[in-house]
């Protein structure tokens, strides 16, 4: 069976910076395609980015302005997403997602795995 754990969240200053973790079990993360999306107050979800399961390459959403990175660790069944400058807009719950799909969409409806959220905070 399918798990997804997202994790990482915390309280940070503006202009820093975050690592958050997706650590999936049941499969591989290098044969999934996995997103990252967000949700902050009175907003509706948006897409971040996400990898493809092959070739593994990324695609981010114009909202992030070049700032998220996102990896894969194979040998740690992890995908990790690096938030660098942050601001106070980007305050909000992120959600770790996953499907068995080979390339990666930023639409909601692709992925059928989600992990339970974890808070980021951008605050001086």
């Amino acid at each position: 069976q399918v798990h997804v754990v997202d994790s990482g969240g915390d309280l940070v200053h503006p202009g820093g910076s975050l690592r958050l973790s997706c650590t999936v079990s049941g499969f591989n993360v290098d044969t999934y395609a996995i997103a990252w999306f967000r949700q902050a107050p009175r907003k509706e979800r948006e897409a971040v980015g996400c990898i493809g399961s092959h070739p593994g390459k990324t695609l981010y959403a114009d909202s992030v302005n070049g700032r998220a990175s996102i990896s894969r660790d194979a040998t740690k069944n992890t995908v990790y997403l690096q938030m660098s400058n942050l601001k106070p807009e980007d305050t909000a719950v992120y959600y770790c997602a996953a499907d068995n799909f080979p390339y990666c969409q930023l639409l909601e409806g692709q992925y059928a795995y989600w992990g339970q959220g974890t808070q980021v905070t951008v605050s001086s």
